[in-house]
């Protein structure tokens, strides 16, 4: 068993060295992100993405699931128990899935502890402004508990900034907890 880290687009992963995870464990990073970096497993599932994604080559040269692979382009079908997933849950899916723990959150702001979109990909393509309301964040949620039932072997820990909304029905999850940026960093970027 390894680590993982999965990548979701929230703000209070925006100052993390990406690079320097990879020296601890695997990392599934989802839609945009590709852009910037090349994790170890990417997700997308919103069409237009996904399909700009596979479009650019990137399933031909990296490990990508999506829920609708464009054929001959490499991307792999979301396992089905979690086709219907946000990339976010998807990826913690296939994290599990792959048999990684723990397996840490970065990113999963869960909305937002303002009233803006909190998105580190705001104001760009796909993506809503950075003026807009934010993204309802019920659905990640239910998601993530039910991947956390569905692999109890597996050790989730969302890490949380100043960014991230308290999710309380994560609260009392036998194998969901949290950890505050700071406490990650001094364990993870000595």
């Amino acid at each position: 068993m390894t680590t993982a880290f999965v990548l979701g687009n929230g703000q209070s992963r925006k100052n993390i060295d990406l690079d320097h995870l990879r020296v601890h464990g695997h990392v599934y990073g989802c839609n945009a992100i590709y852009r910037d970096w090349t994790p170890d497993t990417l997700i997308a599932v919103d069409k237009n993405i996904s399909e700009q994604i596979q479009h650019a080559g990137y399933g031909q040269r990296h490990r990508l699931f999506t829920r609708k692979p464009l054929p001959g382009l490499g991307a792999q079908r979301i396992p089905e128990h979690y086709w219907g997933y946000s990339s976010g849950p998807a990826a913690l899916a296939l994290a599990c899935i792959d048999q990684h723990t723990p397996v840490f959150l970065l990113g999963f702001d869960m909305g937002s502890v303002g009233d803006r979109f909190n998105n580190v990909y705001a104001d760009t393509e796909f993506y809503k402004k950075s003026s807009a309301r934010p993204t309802y964040a019920g659905n990640w949620v239910r998601q993530v508990i039910e991947v956390a039932r569905n692999f109890p072997h597996c050790r989730i820990t969302r890490v949380t900034g100043p960014e991230s909304a308290q999710v309380q029905d994560f609260d009392g999850k036998s194998n969901i907890d949290h950890m505050d940026m700071q406490s990650f960093r001094d364990i993870f970027h000595h």
